[in-house]
């Protein structure tokens, strides 16, 4: 399996993500469902603090993926929801050391959206992504 970068000249040049991921070759595709920053108990950790959420739904996320044989390099498409924009944007420095630290400098197709609210109380973030192993 080979991934290839998508990334147009006829775009404005993608910053922290790519705007396509191209997969050659055989591989198996793994959904992976939303994750929010919960603790094994099941308790959302950082209350009102998007950056310690942002840190735990991506870890959630990633051991999804490691339980399946995969790795951060593997994830092709990360969809990340949000209940708050501008305090995700004021968080970006806090948010970026999370990402780094599970993701290091893969950067999959990524869409962010906003959301009036997600079905776990108190969520401010979740992530849901696509891999290809």
């Amino acid at each position: 399996m080979e991934t290839i970068v998508v990334n147009p000249t006829s775009l404005v040049p993608p910053r922290g993500y790519n705007h396509g991921i191209k997969v050659t070759g055989a591989s198996v595709l793994l959904f992976l469902g939303g994750q929010v920053g919960w603790d094994k108990a099941g308790r959302l950790v950082g209350e009102n603090n998007i950056a310690a959420q942002f840190d735990k739904a991506l870890e959630n996320l990633i051991a999804v993926l490691r339980d399946a044989g995969g790795a951060a390099e593997n994830i092709v498409k990360l969809n990340i929801y949000v209940t708050d924009k501008t305090a995700y944007l004021s968080a970006m420095k806090e948010t970026g050391t999370a990402y780094r630290k599970h993701m290091g400098k893969h950067f999959p197709a990524m869409t962010l959206v906003e959301v009036k609210s997600l079905y776990e109380p108190g969520a401010m973030v979740e992530i849901e992504g696509m891999a290809a192993l």
